[in-house]
């Protein structure tokens, strides 16, 4: 039996680093969720940085979390890729 991960991912859709994030994703064949937060944008990135304690108060986008952990955005999904890393956090 194949177990799934659970990757979510906070967007705008005129954000480059959320298209490039995606695109990471489908290149490893990840599915994600993803969720655009453009409607209500300044009140859910504060929201994201009191959830995943980003010192700031407010969220960057993409913001990315994979079974339950926060990753961060991009730059550290790249980098977790790269380095071969990203198998810690899979299922």
């Amino acid at each position: 039996m194949t177990k799934t991960n659970d990757i979510e991912i906070y967007t705008i859709p005129t954000c480059p680093f959320c298209q490039k994030a995606k695109e990471k994703l489908n290149d490893n064949y990840l599915d994600y969720t993803e969720y655009d937060i453009s409607h209500n944008e300044e009140e859910i990135r504060h929201k994201l940085a009191e959830l995943f304690e980003i010192p700031s108060g407010r969220a960057t986008v993409p913001q990315i979390t994979i079974n339950g952990k926060h990753i961060g955005g991009y730059s550290e999904l790249k980098e977790l890729i790269n380095s071969g890393r990203l198998n810690q956090y899979l299922n």
